[in-house]
């Protein structure tokens, strides 16, 4: 068993890792984790679980996550290692090894490794260390002020070990790989001027003087424009001594072109922090690099990761993402920043892959960068294989860095590429170019858009901080509403920049409209539409076709069976279509099977479609697999209704091979049903608008109080709408049921008190019967206990009519519930009984999960407690085994009030943690 701050906060069991949960439950183990062995207060932890004025219950909701920790540790057997999770008084205390936090170990063997004589031995063990990092501290811990305090003190003590990595390297003589360790982390924390300084050595021991100096002058104009400062004394140390060390060189070299020309004694050392402008390039340097990007903000990440593989021999760099994401910039920025590096020159091409002029040929790139490389006119060949060899050939003694800007195909790249050991190629695309990944071990560095914080700090570049911060809110909704596009970004801050009384609030109003969101987001030749268009025309007609009828679709998450349903294909195409649609970033994969649009995409690409059918087709594929799961969850039971008359039959519906994967197809497409829905009521189909919501009708049995009333009442104004007065009696039926699970027991009598009627006037007995079971509830709740059983005795008695086993069951335990309400035990076991007997099954359901209890607790009630105890353990357990915690809850209430057992107990409040988790 271990236990991990250093990264993301996690278990590691024999087993796997287990999941944690929310990030609030993560930030109390990390709590207790970083005090191991400790009592911590609940005051502490509540402090690492809110960042401001914590809820009342926030006691309750740590105790809650403490309960849930204790059951993971208890599947995890825990105790076996030592780790047990105790109480004591107002506070808790993990008592563990502490061999089991990585954070332990890390500190141990950083100090063994401090404790070494040998280099190569203290250079092993902090690369041991090291290695136990797997990215920034307390990842998914809830960002409150000790947690990011605890994460800045962690991150420290991983920097110091990287300075005393690269001192024991400096002792082995091994200046290079001390320069390789501290290059990538100078360049993540540039303003860290101990690593600055502590790089410049190594370079300069390394031989590689000139990107010393080129480090301090970055650094130095780093620190003058973030924090308004002069370099400290250990950085201008440094470069005092590379500046010294570079004047030795010019003196030794001109004495070897004439002794008396050299001086005769050694200059002064330079100052220690020079004023004026940076150094710039020797002149004989070839640089075709475009101008430093203005306005460029964040993308530490990225640029890390460039750094780090460009950092083998003779890579290649490929820069990938979606139109307007910022490519060219972060590479071009990156280059300026690391142009030292390459003291054979820095050459740049833009490839046009995406372009409106067309793209330059091989030969056209070639004889410019041939020219660039001093090679006179009439000596570069005339074949694009003749200047790629001759390319090569010069390539191949320089450090040069070559920038293939905006390629379409990898064959555009290829010939291209210089070669050399020292050279590094970066190539940019908005497609994922995975041929160029198999031929030339291309390493990949994704591009994705920018979080709210970096989306705002770009607009600030633009407006200037004092104008977004006047207006904070607005300008992180102008984020949201550009989806973090820096393209978008920029051009709705250029917008405001033109309109210096316009307000953020008034811009993120007009972008709010979805059908002139695009529009406000193009000026002049330069805007998403047109970066977007230049993309989709570059793909296959079938596929931009596809491209097209995505943009119906109503909901955030696109499948196979979804695609192939908006284009009217099969599932097998409409795959092989998202999968290209995926590699030129029009897409984004976000699970195994499972796609998603840009916001900013999905608007273009409804744009394009002129097919209104798509989402009808959409909407019927919707209704089909809802049915689907209906049945697989609920096997049995009759169709809440019939397919309309114009239904269109997808060619594939997913399929379900039990209630588990019904359930969580159910789950996961909660928020989509509810959009498509909604995307029907606007479009005015009303008979697909009421179906989509009753066909979720497992998934609100399930989870009953799921904020259900709104998508309700949008399908009861539909089937009004629609005239089917037998839609109207069962949204009426499921809706007011819905209300009373809420509470709100005088809404709810209005709709159940009209559902039966309305099912009779429509010949529905099955219909009847649900809704006076459902009325039921609120009659018993309002003290009409004997009204209720004779609603739920009628019920039965249609539902037996019609030979619906399921509708009777179900009015039968509602009829026992409410004689257990009477104190009529005798009759609620027999009630209960009988409707058990009507399945025959023992298979684990909901519907058997509750008459157990209901048998249970009359058995109880009876003086009959061994078996009563034994019924309700069995409803319990059957109700855990597949995650229904309202059951679990129940039926493990109904024991705890016969029983104090301590293990009751922890698994009534696992139960409750994971129902206060949904709700």
């Amino acid at each position: 068993m271990e236990f991990r701050l250093l990264g993301a906060v996690s278990v590691a069991t024999e087993a796997g890792e287990p999941p944690l949960g929310p990030a609030k439950r993560r930030s109390l183990l990390a709590a207790l984790l970083l005090k191991p062995n400790r009592p911590v207060p609940v005051e502490r932890l509540t402090e690492a679980l809110w960042d401001d004025e914590p809820p009342l219950r926030a006691r309750s909701v740590i105790q809650g996550h403490v309960s849930r920790l204790r059951v993971l540790f208890a599947d995890a057997h825990a105790e076996m290692f030592g780790v047990e999770l105790v109480t004591q008084g107002t506070s808790y205390m993990l008592r563990m090894p502490e061999t089991l936090l990585d954070a332990h170990r890390f500190e141990e063997l950083v100090t063994l490794a401090r404790c070494q004589r040998a280099p190569g031995d203290a250079a092993a063990m902090y690369q041991e260390a090291l290695s136990l990092w797997q990215g920034p501290a307390l990842t998914g811990a809830y960002p409150s002020p000790p947690m990011q305090a605890a994460a800045l003190t962690l991150e420290e003590l991983r920097l110091a070990t990287v300075e005393s990595l690269a001192a024991a390297y400096t002792r082995m003589g091994d200046h290079t790989r001390a320069a390789a360790v501290l290059g990538a982390e100078a360049d993540a924390h540039p303003l860290r001027e101990s690593l600055s300084a502590a790089l410049m050595r190594a370079l300069q021991r390394a031989g590689r003087r000139s990107e010393a100096l080129d480090r301090f002058h970055r650094t130095r104009r780093l620190l003058a424009d973030e924090l308004g400062v002069d370099p400290g004394r250990e950085l201008a140390d440094a470069y005092a001594v590379a500046l010294r060390g570079a004047h030795e060189e010019a003196a030794e070299a001109a004495e070897a072109a004439d002794p008396a020309e050299a001086p005769a004694t050694a200059p002064a050392p330079a100052p220690a922090a020079p004023s004026g402008p940076p150094a710039v390039p020797a002149p004989d340097v070839v640089d075709l690099l475009p101008r430093m990007p203005r306005g460029f903000h964040g993308r530490a990440a990225e640029l890390t990761a460039l750094s780090r593989a460009a950092a083998g021999e003779s890579p290649v760099c490929l820069v990938t993402g979606p139109a307007g994401v910022g490519k060219t910039a972060l590479v071009v920025h990156w280059a300026h920043r690391n142009r030292a590096a390459f003291p054979g020159g820095l050459l740049y091409a833009d490839l046009r892959g995406f372009s409106d002029t067309g793209e330059p040929t091989h030969i056209e790139v070639l004889r410019e960068f041939l020219l660039a490389l001093g090679v006179a006119p009439r000596r570069i060949p005339e074949s694009a294989n003749g200047a790629s060899a001759l390319f090569r050939t010069l390539a191949a003694g320089r450090q040069l860095l070559v920038v293939l800007d905006n390629a379409r195909g990898s064959d555009q790249v290829r010939e291209l590429l210089p070669g050399g050991a020292r050279c590094v190629t970066v190539v940019t695309s908005r497609y994922r170019l995975r041929g160029l990944i198999a031929s030339d071990a291309a390493r990949p560095v994704p591009v994705d858009v920018l979080g709210a914080k970096d989306g705002t700090a770009l607009l600030a570049a633009v407006l200037g901080e004092e104008r977004v911060l006047a207006e904070a809110v607005a300008a992180r909704r102008l984020a949201e509403l550009c989806g973090g596009l820096p393209l978008a970004l920029r051009v709705a801050a250029a917008r405001l920049a033109d309109q210096p009384d316009w307000s953020l609030s008034a811009m993120s109003v007009e972008l709010s409209d979805e059908s002139r969101r695009l529009a406000l987001l193009d000026v002049e030749d330069t805007g998403v539409r047109a970066a977007l268009r230049l993309t989709v025309r570059r793909l296959p007609d079938d596929v931009a076709r596809h491209f097209a009828h995505l943009g119906r679709h109503p909901g955030t998450s696109i499948d196979r069976f979804t695609a192939a349903a908006l284009a009217g294909t099969d599932p097998a195409t409409a795959e092989a279509t998202l999968d290209k649609l995926t590699a030129a970033h029009l897409l984004t994969r976000t699970a195994p099977g499972r796609w998603t649009l840009h916001d900013l995409v999905r608007l273009y690409a409804r744009g394009l479609d002129s097919e209104p059918e798509a989402l009808v087709r959409v909407l019927d594929q919707t209704v089909a697999t809802a049915l689907a799961a209906a049945g697989a969850a609920e096997p049995g039971d009759e169709s809440c209704f019939a397919l309309p008359a114009d239904f269109r039959p997808p060619r594939a519906v997913r399929e379900f091979a039990d209630r588990e994967q019904a359930m969580a197809w159910y789950a996961a497409e909660r928020d989509d049903l509810a959009l498509a829905a909604v995307a029907a009521r606007d479009a005015g189909l009303h008979s697909r608008t009421w179906r989509i919501v009753l066909a979720m009708w497992p998934q609100m049995v399930w989870r009953v109080r799921d904020g259900w009333v709104p998508v309700l009442e949008a399908a009861l104004e539909a089937a009004r709408a629609d005239a089917d007065t037998r839609a109207e009696s069962r949204v009426l039926a499921l809706l007011g049921w819905v209300l009373t699970e809420e509470g709100r027991t005088d809404e709810a009598l209005v709709h159940l008190e009209a559902a039966p009627a309305l099912a009779a006037k429509a010949g529905d007995p099955r219909g009847e019967a649900t809704a006076l079971v459902n009325l039921s509830l609120v009659q018993a709740a309002l003290g009409g206990t004997e009204e209720a059983a004779e609603g739920c005795t009628r019920a039965a008695e249609l539902a037996r009519g019609v030979g619906d086993a399921h509708t009777e069951r179900l009015a039968l335990h509602h009829l026992a519930r409410h004689q257990l309400d009477a104190r009529r035990w005798r009759s609620a076991f027999d009630t209960a009984a009988a409707a058990l007997a009507l399945d025959g099954s023992d298979a684990p359901s909901a519907s058997r999960v509750l008459l157990l209890t209901a048998a249970g607790e009359a058995l109880l009630g009876m003086g009959e407690e061994a078996e009563g105890i034994r019924r309700l353990e069995e409803a319990a357990g059957e109700a855990e085994s597949f995650g229904y915690d309202e059951g679990a809850v129940r039926a493990l209430a109904a024991l705890l009030r016969v029983s104090a057992d301590v293990g009751l107990r922890a698994r009534y409040d696992t139960a409750m943690v994971r129902l206060m988790d949904r709700t």
